[in-house]
């Protein structure tokens, strides 16, 4: 049976958080043999390494060029420069499931489902995604109808069979998916999280067959009858592609142990993502969150709004104490209720394409430059003006280029897009000349604007007051930004690490195993703790197993539990932890969600959710004690750049000389090999311990720890 220590169960409240990492911490057998650990994660640019030497504490970073067309020669590239040998770990975040979503090029995909009810998919939700366009359609469907297939059973809500399965029936399912040419199949049974048994038995005969199979009552057994079976479907659309990915990359990596990034923050071995794909879906945002809260927490600071900028989008999380998670996220317009970071995801990133749309109107994204050809000022043949341009022909990138000089920047090439997208300006309004500072300083306010109404949908409407936190700014180009975007929340800090641009990947090897677990049991608020402990024992026992072929080992290993509750009558529920007070928590915590609470009312017990951690060792991040604050050692020469308000002449200050304890007054350009910081005139940073740059905006005042 389950403890019911109620400090167990006090832990498990956060459940979504990294345990102390400062602390000294048992590793898996894996990391014990490991010399190297290596963090991967694919960007729409480029592809992000972090690697970990556990003998000397060395930590280093690079960046190679990403191939959208294979994604793993990019990861090749990048272990080739490395050469590790035997016995290193590859934590690697996957953009592939994710692509092969957005682009609909995963795999060929048959849904079957109860008979009566093959169109669920189509069906969905009734819900109109815009509400006053009379011609809106739905977001297509991943299965098209004549795939959407059914066999003859029925069970009863309570897992009794109404109707027995009709073996006969599954030879002609089986041919008619052969004609079909189907790869991969989603079961998804009426009924079948309560009983499994007929979904079973068609999976194992489909499984004999040679397809892929993804059944509901292995990956979701939850109800909600349309996101499992859309999960489902999810799940069977993209494995089969991550798993030629995977397989791809695991038999060149001879020698080492191979992890995905899951999109609940942790971490899994890859032989298991090979049958859940779309656990993996958001796994490079969550890396960025997962490492930007390691970053923050070693700084001091608890509250912080995540700014991941990349090439091709900007992901924002809020984090206040705990790292959040939802089960009700959705990629590409269809639901995924397996757990995931909460993440706000927008078009809006370095190689974000400015256009002027049919109404005049200057537009930028979400479509990409993407790595090929990427921003024209890269020098790859492209030609529409992306932010990059608008930063570099404004002065606001090094002269030298980025990547420490390997990638140079274009500056004609970047004037040209511009001048070509000033003319459309001019064409669409019949107006004047637009100059060409004027057309560089509009895409960024536009794309500005963009990120700052994302941060906004994170916080302001989900009840957290931006000021009260530290705005932490990673990904390549986050660092242009950061501080103008700080100054429109009214957010007091800006928190920028050494390791900006590549924090995802870091985040990845700083992540814990993550197994999350669900049951639906439709059970009253009042049922007794031991009824509920003993439907717990059998997830729980299923949570340590796993564990266990993750090769964590026994010291490292922890179990938490939590209950899915809502008030009698109520269509959706709140997560609290399991413990002797779980109902005095869900009150709580829906007067703080909603503003009021009725503590007479009736409960519901809707779902039983178990959360496995294993624990790993984590990089140990060095520090410096702090040294004097004059920085002027780390001037390299001036340039002018073209602020809002007219151009200046500005000092660029080199990060890799900038030491804990010095102090450097707006305005001030601040960069390093892979990411670029701008101050204005009245704003403030300084170099503290960890060698984070903590920028204070001028003329905001929040409390921020």
């Amino acid at each position: 049976m389950l403890s019911m220590d109620p400090r167990t169960y006090r832990d498990g409240a956060a459940t979504n958080t990294q345990h102390d990492k400062r602390a000294p911490r048992a590793m898996s057998p894996d990391d014990e043999r490991s010399l190297l650990s290596i963090g991967i994660d694919i960007g729409g640019t480029f592809t992000d390494f972090v690697v970990y030497d556990h003998d000397s504490g060395g930590l280093k970073t690079f960046k190679v060029l990403s191939t959208p067309t294979d994604p793993a020669q990019a990861v090749l590239e990048g272990l080739r420069r490395l050469s590790p040998g035997a016995g290193y770990t590859v934590v690697h975040g996957s953009t592939v499931a994710t692509n092969a979503l957005l682009e609909r090029k995963g795999a060929r995909t048959a849904f079957v489902t109860t008979q009566g009810f093959r169109d669920v998919l189509q069906i969905g939700r009734q819900t109109r995604r815009n509400l006053y366009d009379w011609f809106s359609g739905g977001v297509p469907v991943l299965v098209p109808q004549d795939r959407c297939l059914e066999v003859r059973e029925r069970l009863d809500h309570r897992g009794d069979v109404l109707q027995p399965l009709a073996q006969r029936s599954l030879k002609p399912l089986i041919e008619t998916l052969r004609e079909q040419r189907v790869e991969s199949v989603a079961l998804s049974l009426l009924f079948s999280f309560v009983n499994p048994d007929h979904e079973r038995q068609i999976g194992q005969r489909l499984r004999k067959a040679g397809f892929f199979v993804s059944a509901s009552h292995e990956l979701i057994p939850e109800f909600r009858e349309f996101e499992r079976a859309s999960t489902t479907v999810v799940n069977a659309y993209v494995s089969p592609v991550l798993n030629r990915y995977v397989e791809t990359l695991d038999q060149s990596l001879a020698g080492g142990s191979f992890h995905i990034m899951q999109s609940n923050g942790g971490r899994i071995q890859a032989e298991q993502v090979r049958q859940e794909g779309v656990r993996s879906i958001l796994s490079g945002p969550a890396g960025g969150v997962i490492g930007a809260e390691y970053l923050a927490r070693l700084a001091g600071f608890s509250r912080l709004v995540t700014f991941d900028m990349g090439g091709t989008s900007t992901d924002v999380s809020v984090v206040n104490g705990i790292i959040h998670t939802t089960s009700e996220a959705e990629v590409a317009g269809m639901p995924i209720r397996v757990p995931v970071l909460d993440i706000h995801t927008v078009g809006a990133g370095g190689g974000s394409l400015a256009r002027v749309d049919a109404g005049g109107a200057l537009r930028v994204g979400p479509e990409s430059a993407g790595a090929d050809p990427g921003p024209a000022c890269y020098g790859r043949g492209g030609r529409t003006a992306t932010v990059t341009d608008a930063n570099a022909f404004l002065g606001r990138l090094p002269a030298t280029g980025l990547l420490g000089g390997e990638l140079p920047l274009d500056l004609e090439a970047a004037r040209e897009a511009l001048v070509a997208l000033s003319q459309d300006l001019v064409s669409s309004i019949a107006g004047p000349r637009v100059d060409l500072e004027e057309t560089a300083l509009g895409i960024l306010q536009v794309v500005n604007a963009e990120m700052e109404r994302a941060i906004r949908v994170i916080s302001v409407e989900r009840g957290h007051d931006p000021r009260d936190y530290v705005l932490l700014s990673f990904g390549g180009a986050g660092g242009v930004h950061a501080c103008e975007l700080a100054r429109s929340l009214s957010v007091g800090r800006v928190l920028i690490p050494l390791a900006a641009s590549t924090l995802s990947a870091l985040g990845m090897l700083t992540a814990n195993v993550f197994l999350d677990y669900v049951q639906t049991v439709m059970c009253s608020g009042e049922t007794p703790l031991e009824e509920l402990e003993r439907r717990f024992v059998p997830m729980v026992e299923q949570a340590q197993d796993d564990l266990a072929t993750q090769k964590v080992p026994v010291p490292a290993r922890h179990v938490h539990c939590e209950v899915d509750l809502r008030y009698l009558g109520q269509s959706f529920e709140l997560t609290v932890p399991f413990s002797p007070a779980f109902q005095a928590a869900f009150h709580e915590q829906h007067a703080q969600r909603y503003g009021h609470k009725d503590e007479a009312a009736g409960l519901e017990i809707v779902n039983l959710r178990v959360r496995a951690v294993g624990d790993v060792d984590s990089p140990r991040i060095e520090t410096r004690a702090t040294g004097s604050a004059d920085p002027s050692g780390a001037v390299c020469g001036e340039r002018r750049l073209v602020f809002a308000s007219g151009s200046r002449s500005v000092p660029f200050y080199d990060r890799s000389r900038l030491r804990p304890g010095h102090h450097v007054p707006g305005p001030a350009v601040i960069f390093q090999d892979d990411t670029t910081i701008l101050l204005s005139g009245t704003d403030h940073a300084q170099v503290d311990d960890w060698h984070n740059v903590l920028v204070t905006i001028g003329e905001v005042r929040a409390e921020s720890r």
